[in-house]
């Protein structure tokens, strides 16, 4: 372990949740349903960058990013001037009432950066489930099929399709069914938990399944779409390999069946390439972003073929909201941001910084099952004696990382992985202080 944590960004004054958030905490309990969870227990004040501050004065070093949606950073300037210039022109005339040049800016830069040289076209709505939802919807209409397959471990939302394509039980879709239907699950690659074959013969092995699939549950010709997710966020952070990848894309074309890219929190950057889908050189034929693209605001992207976006009517795809000016302006300045401020390398340095750190942790102790990592987006996965999913240490140390100021979430099926998040915009000093916070706390509950 380094040496003893220096003063920095942190700044924790009470314990957590303190006095204001404790009576915030009341008021919680007695309006807002016990459903939507949260991570930290207190309430935000305001956000810098990588740091988060509490209604009790207390200041996080934030790991967490609003589950991806901060890749830019709390409250960037260059997003909230924007902001500021768009209110005073007007908030919402929605696009389907009177157009507005912001909506084009912000399709037509998409169809710029995004994976392929292709025509695109691109449409807004306001939430990530939403994307998934019309990108299903687009890619029905323009196939004529009906099925859709997605990949076990995935996350899609929590609305009626993307649930029935999410593969978690709890606390997702228990008791929330019946779920759409012609909907299948095919198995992703999870090389840390099948030790049994090497990664090339794991790919190999599910990629013969896969054509296997077409023989005893449905035709081939009979599915619309495949989505994937470039790496898993909620299940795990499972990073497939690139034969993988293709192969999937390879028998999508075999097929005559379209290829989702769900982006939503691999996207802008996080990775360190635009667009997680570029390490895999394979282009998809649609792809669904959110998250990240705005800064925090609420807006989600279709971007896709031409002729595929192109074979929903009139009327038959969009949302009141989809598109807000507010969602647009953001997003083309944090496009900006990204490559101004060559936030790229940032997230590339990260994942070097945390591969160095905690690889040398992990051979320390065997609770760590595997450190893994792709651009920013890192991971740390914990088994027990038994080669087991030990979620109980990864609830523990939580625990103690959110006391100490760093705000920090698990990942999992098992709920066995810390997944870590941070903006892109975080310093040097704020990287190694937080590095510091969870490696002492995983020291700590791995020497019981």
């Amino acid at each position: 372990m380094r040496g003893s944590q220096k003063v920095g960004d942190i700044k924790i004054r009470t314990a957590i949740p303190g006095p204001k958030a404790m009576k915030l905490l009341e008021r919680k309990e007695k309006n807002v349903p016990v459903g939507p969870f949260n991570t930290i227990k207190s309430f935000a004040e305001r956000g810098e960058g990588a740091l988060l501050t509490d209604v009790d004065g207390n200041t996080f070093i934030d790991f967490a990013g609003a589950i991806g949606t901060l890749n830019v950073g709390h409250c960037p300037t260059e997003v909230v001037s924007a902001l500021h210039e768009q209110i005073d022109r007007y908030l919402h005339p929605c696009f389907h009432v009177m157009m507005y040049e912001p909506y084009i800016e912000l399709s037509e830069l998409l169809n710029k950066i995004t994976p392929g040289t292709h025509d695109k076209k691109t449409f807004f709505l306001s939430s990530g489930a939403e994307a998934v939802e019309n990108a299903i919807k687009i890619a029905r209409k323009f196939s004529g099929r009906k099925g859709i397959i997605s990949f076990e471990r995935g996350f899609h939302g929590r609305t009626y399709m993307a649930m029935s394509l999410t593969s978690k039980v709890k606390p997702y879709k228990y008791q929330f069914g019946p779920f759409a239907p012609e909907t299948y699950k095919w198995p992703y690659p999870v090389y840390s938990q099948e030790k049994a074959m090497e990664p090339d013969e794991l790919d190999a092995f599910m990629l013969k399944r896969f054509e296997t699939f077409f023989l005893s549950e449905v035709p081939g010709t009979e599915i619309a779409a495949v989505i994937m997710e470039p790496i898993q966020g909620e299940g795990g952070f499972n990073i497939p390999s690139k034969s993988f990848v293709q192969g999937v894309k390879r028998i999508c074309e075999q097929y005559g069946i379209l290829f989702i890219a769900d982006e939503i929190q691999t996207g802008f950057g996080r990775t360190g390439k635009m667009f997680a889908m570029e390490h895999y050189d394979v282009v998809p034929d649609l792809m669904t972003m959110s998250k990240s693209i705005a800064a925090g605001l609420p807006i989600s992207a279709v971007t896709g073929k031409a002729e595929i976006m192109d074979s929903a009517g009139i009327g038959e795809i969009g949302g009141t909201f989809g598109g807000s000016p507010l969602g647009c302006v953001a997003a083309i300045e944090v496009v900006k941001m990204i490559e101004e401020q060559k936030l790229l390398d940032r997230a590339n340095l990260f994942g070097e910084k945390f591969q160095e750190r905690f690889g040398e942790l992990a051979d320390c102790f065997p609770e760590i099952g595997d450190i893994r990592s792709l651009g920013a987006m890192c991971a740390i996965e914990f088994f027990d004696n038994n080669d087991q999913p030990n979620g109980q240490i990864v609830r523990e140390i939580l625990a103690k990382a959110h006391q100490r100021g760093l705000i920090l979430m698990s990942a999992g099926l098992y709920g066995n992985v810390i997944r870590l998040l941070a903006p892109l915009v975080i310093t040097d000093d704020q990287i190694e202080e937080g590095f510091n916070v969870l490696e002492s706390v995983i020291t700590e509950c791995c020497q019981r």
